[in-house]
């Protein structure tokens, strides 16, 4: 696997630009807002990504001030189509394992020897 491939899925903002983007063009502030979390750097380093890799693409609206909006190419929809059962999953599975995260970091901590 190529490291471009490699960093859509283990990149943890890909798939959720993607996903958010599926519902249409986003301004950096719409995304910004839609996606929890994310800072405007890791926004704006994964949109450049994205965009190099021909998932997306960026249009510049010369208007003041300038607008700029992002939206997915063919290949950024199929990518969502194929995604969406993988986004599912996780939301669905979100849950158990937010639970067996604390599960593993409580057996870890009484594993450790006193001080």
């Amino acid at each position: 696997m190529t490291a471009s491939c490699r960093s859509l899925i283990d990149d943890k903002w890909a798939l959720r630009i993607v996903s958010a983007l599926g519902a249409g063009p986003h301004r950096f502030t719409e995304l910004k807002r839609a996606i929890d979390g994310v800072s405007q750097r890791m926004l704006t380093v994964t949109l450049r990504s994205l965009e190099r890799d021909g998932i997306l693409t960026r249009t510049v609206y010369n208007v003041m001030p300038p607008n700029v909006s992002y939206a997915l190419t063919p290949l950024g929809t199929a990518l969502l189509e194929a995604a969406t059962p993988l986004l599912a999953w996780t939301t669905e599975a979100l849950p158990q394992i937010e639970a067996a995260r604390l599960a593993y970091d409580r057996r870890a901590e009484e594993a450790l020897p006193a001080r």
